[in-house]
């Protein structure tokens, strides 16, 4: 049987890549070929120079960045996003986000990755950043969830101890910018169609219907 992959260009600090898993996931739980679908998560830091500690809200960052007048405006327009999230089975509190750097998270999830337990550890992450509130660049934190993700943690002590996987990381960042990808969530299906934001769940499972005829096609000449 022919097997469709998908690479998801995404960050855990980044409230559209949840959602856009979310609506990736209900795309391919109607996707009649789901077992013969493989997803591989790619890392792309949002802000590769954000700071490593910071008591900063997502709302204030998201004030300042946009230079709104007050955080008020900065939480209503989360809240248009947290609607969307709720549509998709998703509860967030993006008044408690902490948007601090990614690197040591996406490491992790590489690591996580090899021990098939990549995705297990890319929700816990999402979820994390997005309900939660906690600083997911604090190695402690981080161990934590890794444990709850069903990983060893003393393996991921080891990871975040050094700089593991790192190369991993940088490497996904290149990929994305050689194929015009400057944003998350994105998504590269069949390696062929390539897609950016979270797009709805009839989009994501058109071009899957879509990419799975060509590839079919394809092994059978």
């Amino acid at each position: 049987m022919p097997e469709l992959t998908i690479d998801v260009w995404s960050d855990v600090v980044c409230p559209w890549c949840f959602i856009g898993k979310r609506r990736l996931d209900t795309a391919l739980a109607a996707f009649e070929h789901r077992d013969a679908v493989t997803v591989r998560f790619r890392s792309f830091q949002l802000d590769p120079n954000a700071p490593r500690e910071s008591t900063e809200t997502l709302p204030e960052r998201t004030q300042r960045d946009l230079g709104l007048a007050t955080v008020e405006e900065a939480k209503g327009l989360h809240a248009q996003v947290t609607a969307l999230a709720a549509a998709e089975g998703l509860e967030y509190r993006l008044d408690r986000a902490r948007p601090v750097n990614s690197h040591d998270a996406h490491r992790l999830l590489h690591f996580a990755a090899g021990q098939g337990r990549g995705e297990a550890l890319q929700e816990r992450l999402s979820l994390a950043y997005t309900a939660e509130g906690v600083l997911i660049s604090d190695h402690d934190t981080l161990l934590a969830l890794t444990g709850e993700a069903g990983l060893d943690q003393q393996a991921a002590r080891a990871v975040l101890e050094g700089d593991a996987f790192a190369d991993a990381v940088a490497a996904d960042r290149r990929q994305a910018l050689a194929i015009g990808i400057n944003s998350v969530p994105s998504f590269l299906v069949g390696g062929r169609y390539l897609l950016a934001g979270a797009q709805p769940a009839g989009t994501l499972g058109d071009v899957l219907t879509r990419a799975w005829d060509e590839l079919t096609a394809i092994s059978t000449q």
